[in-house]
């Protein structure tokens, strides 16, 4: 960790919450979960959480769909899946193949030093739930 501050009890609290969870909660949801677990941080304090863990590089936030950030607290490559059905967000451990990004960094003249990709389908509840509503 770097020197722009400590792991605060808030923080830790936080960073301990996300690494519990699989679902990458928005900030929104990490609020609702503190209050339930009987902890009162104030909105800023958890806003600033998120940007000091994501800036030490602890979680990474996402800019899935919509304007609501997300947070995951796995930070090895990889990539995500979103239900457009219910939102559900999954991970994806797949790797990119290297000759897309060949291509991409070709045609583009960047040197591309991370990715993103963002996968979209329904989930295999929403699938099951339609089937049997049929």
């Amino acid at each position: 960790m770097r020197k722009s501050g400590a792991m605060t009890v808030q923080r830790r609290t936080i960073y301990d919450l996300l690494t519990a969870t699989q679902d990458h909660p928005t900030a929104s949801d990490i609020i609702e979960r503190l209050k339930a677990e009987g902890h009162h941080f104030a909105y800023a304090t958890v806003y600033n959480t998120l940007k000091f863990l994501t800036d030490e590089g602890l979680i990474h936030e996402l800019k899935l769909e919509g304007d609501v950030s997300r947070y995951d607290a796995r930070t090895e490559e990889h990539q995500h899946i979103v239900c457009t059905s219910c939102g559900k967000v999954d991970e994806v451990f797949t790797e990119t193949p290297s000759e897309w990004i060949l291509s991409i960094s070709k045609q583009t003249g960047y040197e591309i030093t991370n990715e993103q990709i963002l996968f979209k389908g329904v989930c295999e509840e929403c699938k099951n739930a339609k089937k049997s509503a049929h």
